[in-house]
């Protein structure tokens, strides 16, 4: 901590002080600051420290201590005004402000003392010569939180209608504030469209667009606007979520969560920030907070989680309805505290109202990581119904479920299982039971084979030797689901033969012939399946076999038989599986199509999903990505509500790469996030659902909506691993995150990530990728004000660009490390040296290239010098799947245009460096810059952009040097450049008025 001995040291120190996270912490740093002030006996340094001290109070937890600062701070300005500089005096009537927000945020204040204080700040704004807007909108503030609608309305009216002054808030707090009251008003279109620029970043703030991104949330949804609520809550929350004073947009949070099914990512919200449920500093946030809670409590409640624990007050463990029950009362208990000051009942109806609230929404898929909040629903599992009882319900029962297993309805065994109960104690025919021990035995799976063999007694003593039989076969090829192939194929034998002597002789029907038969193909099918690798071709030739006798005996024979119809298609979907491992996908995806289309004709769409899916695997390998599409969207219509999370999740993650391959990235997205609920849905979050989060997170980097990706990017970082995803996949994802937080100003974060990123790439046989991560996380440390990691990593990028044979990366690299010796150590003989090796390299390289000529494709792709038009570190940035820059070795006219035109920019850096070191080097600068010039030239009209800036870069230090007729020169140089140039060409537009600048310079200077 730095020692305070002077007014310069003190304004350094609340500068540092400032930059620090909001919280406890920086207040108290505030208050030993404003003690060393006041050693100095400077009266100004007392009140900047006061002012610094009102600030961080405002910007925490604890805006309740902003009112003594303040109290003394306008005793002085009344005791002696001119110890106040212009910025002071501005900013102490600026505060007028936050004081009467903060009066109105603590209930102990009196309602008359805040009435009081408005007349107060009217009356010192009126003295100090400001507009009235700033009045108008406190009082719209006041009279909207005690529920005075009428007064509200008049005073909104008269703060739009007064002139904007320097009292005035920011554009983006008084467009937060308007849309608010829109909002309230049940006008969520005009509020949206009244946040639109803080919410597009037209204009911000310290608070924005962090709080209208949070009020947004629910007039978004109920717009049914969905997917800019999704969006608004992943950007929202990154950037409070390290804010202490946003309690409130943190609750918006919450609740928006809360609405939209998801209750987990609501409770880790709560988990990150467990001070919010104490925090006392600011009373009406905490209303809100513990409102919000209460809702979300009342939510696992109502979803049979009320003994659930919960994050909650620290102290003790909290479940669920535990928690409901406090964080109601201490919300109603805060509202009536307010409502008692206030004269009304207004706070304590609005609390109960949002207490109270419905799920807007049954589930919205975030993206993100999430633990489920309850055990997942059974698929399509039946509504409740009272359990049937006695013999009367029976007859009902019985013919509901031989309805659905006639039709093969996805609830049959649940409809045998409520005959089986309701039977309970009731004799019933030989039949009856049959069939009753039949379904126990299919609901069984592969410990159902003895139940088969008794209902196939009973099937037998009523006197259906054919169903009998088919009962058997059901029991063999279960013993095949459970490994005894050998047993399965012994035990189907008999009934095989038996069943077509029967039907041949009319002694059964088709049907149950069939379902002999369709067992026996099954059971000689499970070899193919189980094969690991090719199929044995005797198998695969028995199953043939038995396929196509069960195509023999119904094909064209269904009619409206729906189980028949079923048989056919299931035999033509284990064609096209023997096709498959045959060898031939054409073939196996023409019978998997037909087979789909059969069980969709046969009114049982579900049946064809597992076959749609792997007709989708199969067109794609097939290069059809249309039909691959159509499948997929196929599966998912007609899997509908039966269809499992898994499978759900893995046709979202297939679409979502397909969508997205043809460039339909936002719905792409869609079926991504889509893809990561059901995967969290079904267990599988770690696995399926990384994946699934991984692609979201770089469909949205596509769209470059860095802060959601950010978002969806870190919440996928901690399930994957090299070990299930592959370090290819960890890679991309850093890499991507790396994107992401440069976009975002968190350059440190960003350089932390890259460099991750490097540490595993540096592991590849193939080193592009790992340079160009150390490059990147070379340009992040730059910008992150760490210049000498950022040449040491510069340096080591520079050497693996040298490696694996990129020139343009190691020019790139020696250039960067140039403009950081000048700028930071001012050292211009080594950023001399390094720009002079940036040429040779270049100069080295084209020489082995050949001198091969052409026209430029490249060389207007970098900026200008970094430091003048553009950024240090990496001239262009690199995808996000490969890395920048060719083999310069190649020879070929492309590899040589790009390289002329790199030697081109280097010149015009090491021209730009020169000059920013100092006059008496602006000779020396206009050398490289003619040779830029030069070398710009000779690549033709591609170029021209690159030329016409060096021209005008060397017309600039011209005109320094005394010589405006050169500079004028250059200037009419760049226009003739021009002259042809439509005014539609932007550069060429920014160009010729550069040139006309540089003209109109030279001319006021010479007279």
């Amino acid at each position: 901590m730095n020692e305070i001995t002077d007014f310069d040291s003190l304004r350094r120190a609340m500068a540092e002080n400032s930059e620090q996270p909001e919280g406890p912490a920086r207040n108290a740093r505030a208050e030993q600051l404003l003690a060393e002030a006041e050693k100095l006996g400077i009266p100004l340094a007392v009140i900047e420290a006061l002012g610094h001290q009102l600030k961080v109070y405002n910007y925490s937890s604890e805006k309740a201590k902003m009112f003594v600062p303040f109290a003394r701070l306008l005793r002085m300005w009344d005791e002696r005004p001119e110890d106040f500089d212009a910025y002071e005096a501005h900013s102490l009537h600026w505060v007028f402000k936050w004081m009467s927000a903060g009066m109105l945020d603590q209930p102990h204040i009196p309602l008359a003392s805040i009435e009081k204080w408005l007349g107060e700040m009217e009356h010192r704004y009126r003295l100090a010569g400001y507009s009235e807007r700033a009045v108008r909108s406190a009082e719209f503030s006041v009279a909207a939180h005690v529920g005075d609608v009428a007064r509200a309305g008049r005073a909104y009216a008269a703060w739009l209608a007064a002139d904007r002054d320097d009292m005035a808030d920011c554009h983006a707090c008084e467009l937060h504030q308007q849309g608010s009251w829109q909002a309230r008003q049940g006008r969520d279109a005009e509020a949206v469209e009244l946040w639109r620029p803080v919410l597009d970043g037209e204009f911000t703030c310290a608070h924005e667009p962090h709080a209208a991104l949070a009020s947004s949330l629910l007039p978004l949804l109920r717009l049914g606007r969905v997917d800019e609520a999704r969006a608004h809550h992943l950007r929202g929350l990154r950037l409070v979520r390290a804010m202490e004073s946003m309690r409130g947009a943190y609750a918006d949070h919450v609740e928006f969560c809360a609405l939209t099914g998801n209750e987990a990512r609501a409770l880790e919200l709560l988990a990150e920030r467990p001070a919010y449920f104490t925090d006392d500093g600011q009373p009406r946030s905490r209303l809100s907070f513990m409102a919000v809670v209460a809702l979300l409590m009342d939510r696992l409640v109502e979803l049979g989680l009320g003994g659930r624990t919960v994050p909650g007050p620290a102290g003790r463990s909290w479940t669920a309805a535990a928690l409901a029950a406090h964080a109601r009362a201490e919300a109603l208990a805060l509202a009536d505290a307010f409502d008692r000051r206030n004269g009304t009942s207004f706070i304590s109806e609005r609390t109960r109202e949002r207490m109270d609230q419905r799920p807007v929404l049954e589930r919205l898929p975030l993206g993100v990581r999430s633990v489920r909040t309850a055990p997942a629903v059974p698929v399509a599992a039946p509504s409740p119904e009272p359990e049937p009882s006695g013999e009367r319900d029976l007859p009902a029962l019985l013919a509901e479920a031989r309805r659905m297993s006639e039709t093969l309805q996805p609830d049959a065994l649940q409809a045998w299982a409520a005959v089986a109960r309701a039977a309970q104690g009731v004799e019933l025919a030989p039949y009856d039971r049959a069939e009753l021990l039949d379904h126990e035995a299919m609901a069984r799976g592969e410990e159902g084979a003895e139940l088969f063999e008794r209902a196939a007694e009973l099937y037998a003593e009523a006197g259906d030797e054919g169903e009998a039989l088919a009962a058997r076969a059901r029991g063999a090829y279960v013993r095949a689901l459970a490994g005894d192939v050998d047993a399965a194929c012994a035990a189907v034998a008999e009934p095989y033969e038996r069943i077509l002597a029967l039907y041949a002789e009319d002694g059964t029907g088709l049907r149950q012939t069939a379902s002999v038969l369709m067992s026996r193909a099954r059971i000689w099918m499970r070899p193919v399946h189980e094969a690991d690798g090719p199929v044995d071709g005797e198998a695969a030739e028995r199953a043939e076999g038995a396929v196509r006798e069960v195509l023999a005996l119904v094909e064209g024979r269904t009619g409206e038989d729906v189980r028949l119809a079923v048989r056919q298609a299931e035999a033509w979907a284990m064609l096209g599986e023997l096709a498959g491992r045959g060898g031939d996908p054409r073939a196996a995806a023409e019978l998997f199509a037909r087979a789909a289309r059969e069980f969709t004709d046969a009114g049982v769409p579900w049946f064809a999903v597992e076959y749609e899916a792997r007709l989708a695997q199969l067109a794609h390998h097939l290069g059809d990505p249309a039909e691959a599409e159509r499948a997929l969207r196929a599966a998912l219509e007609h899997g509908g509500a039966q269809l499992a999370p898994a499978g759900r999740a893995q046709l979202h993650l297939q679409l979502a790469e397909l969508v997205g391959g043809r460039g339909a990235v936002v719905e792409a997205s869609e079926h991504a996030a889509e893809a990561a609920h059901w995967a969290d849905e079904a267990g599988d979050g770690p696995a399926l659902g990384a994946w699934a989060r991984q692609q979201l997170g770089g469909l949205l980097v596509r769209q470059g909506r860095w802060a959601e990706a950010a978002e969806v990017l870190e919440s996928a970082l901690p399930d994957l691993s090299a070990e299930t995803h592959g370090d290819g996949a960890v890679v991309q994802t850093l890499w991507w995150l790396g994107d992401c937080l440069g976009e975002l100003g968190e350059h440190r974060a960003a350089a932390e990530r890259r460099l991750q990123a490097a540490d595993i790439a540096r592991h590849w046989p193939e080193q592009q990728d790992h340079a160009t991560l150390a490059h990147l996380a070379a340009t992040s440390l730059e910008f992150a004000d760490l210049p000498q990691e950022a040449a040491q990593a510069y340096a080591r990028a520079g050497e693996l660009w040298r490696t694996v044979g990129d020139v343009h990366g190691l020019v790139r690299s020696l250039r960067a490390r140039a403009w950081l010796a000048l700028r930071t150590d001012d050292d211009l003989p080594r950023a001399r040296e390094l720009m002079t090796a940036a040429v040779e390299e270049c100069g080295t390289a084209l020489t082995a290239a050949g001198g091969a000529s052409g026209t430029a494709g490249a060389a207007d792709e970098e900026p200008a010098a970094p430091g003048v038009d553009s950024a240090p570190g990496v001239d262009s940035a690199p995808g996000v799947d490969s890395a920048p820059g060719v083999d310069s070795a190649s020879g070929d006219d492309e590899g040589w245009e790009r390289l002329t035109a790199e030697l081109g920019h280097t010149h015009r850096q090491f021209g730009d460096l020169l000059a920013r070191s100092g006059a008496d080097r602006f000779e020396e600068a206009l050398v490289e810059l003619e040779k830029a010039i030069a070398v710009f030239s000779t690549l033709g009209a591609d170029a021209v952009h690159a030329r016409t800036g060096a021209e005008l870069a060397a017309g600039r230090l011209e005109a320094e040097l005394g010589r405006p007729d050169a500079a004028r020169a250059r200037a009419r140089t760049v226009l003739s450049a021009y002259e042809h140039a439509p005014e539609s060409d932007e550069p060429a537009t920014t160009r010729r008025a550069e040139a006309e600048q540089l003209a109109r310079d030279v001319q006021e200077a010479t007279g």
